[in-house]
């Protein structure tokens, strides 16, 4: 495998010098942020996430104070406590996107918080004890006990949570094998998830670097290089 070195070394180059690739950088995740997160925000994030996959984010944007509206402020014990009527009564609600699976999703994820909650006191002081070296062990975890949380969307779940992990875009996994990884070009194994979580735990040890700045310069250095 190339050193990372030579993959931020070309990142550089592409985005014009070591301050500009910086400069597009994230800032290193907050542990504590991510302990002192509520869960009413734990669930409207896993939610939004939920109905962004597959769908125009701009139209989730625009209608989100809607579907805080809709969902109670997204408090996990507020909406285990509705009856069956009032969430037959969220598929004719014109405030949020009428997608009848993604809509129970929330209704399951409500309880999953809830349980996790229960077991290590908040969602987030869970997500904030978990290592960054076990991403796919959480990603499994989010896959088996949430609703609608596997693949892309539990990353990306986990991202805007802002817990430090690495995403498996395109770029970052065109960056994985043009550095000699032996991987798909979409990464769907878990034998591949395996490498990918082996590869970055040494990017990891080499440089110092959080993930999420491990997995932005990897994206940033191949592909097509838009102007940022």
């Amino acid at each position: 495998m190339a050193s990372f070195k030579t993959i931020r070394s070309r990142a550089e180059k592409r985005k014009g010098g070591a301050q500009a690739l910086a400069a597009l950088l994230p800032p290193v995740s907050d542990h504590a942020a991510v302990a002192k997160l509520t869960d009413d925000r734990a669930l409207a994030e896993i939610s939004r996430r939920v109905f962004s996959a597959g769908f125009a984010w701009s139209v989730i944007e625009a209608k989100w104070p809607g579907f805080e509206d809709a969902f109670l402020g997204f408090q996990p014990a507020q909406l285990l406590f509705q009856p069956d009527d009032f969430w037959d009564g969220l598929l004719r609600d014109a405030r949020i996107v009428r997608n009848a699976a993604k809509i129970m999703s929330v209704r399951a994820n409500a309880a999953f918080v809830q349980e996790i909650a229960k077991e290590h006191g908040s969602f987030g002081k869970f997500l904030a004890n978990w290592p960054s070296s076990d991403e796919i062990g959480l990603l499994a975890l989010l896959d088996k006990r949430g609703s609608r949380l596997g693949g892309n969307t539990g990353q990306m779940l986990l991202r805007f949570l802002g817990w430090d992990g690495f995403v498996t875009s395109k770029d970052v996994v065109a960056c994985l094998r043009d550095s000699g990884l032996d991987i798909a070009e979409e990464v769907k194994s878990k034998s591949d998830l395996a490498k990918v979580q082996v590869q970055f735990n040494a990017w990891a040890k080499e440089t110092g670097l959080s993930y999420t700045q491990l997995s932005r310069i990897c994206a940033l250095s191949i592909g097509e290089n838009h102007q940022s």
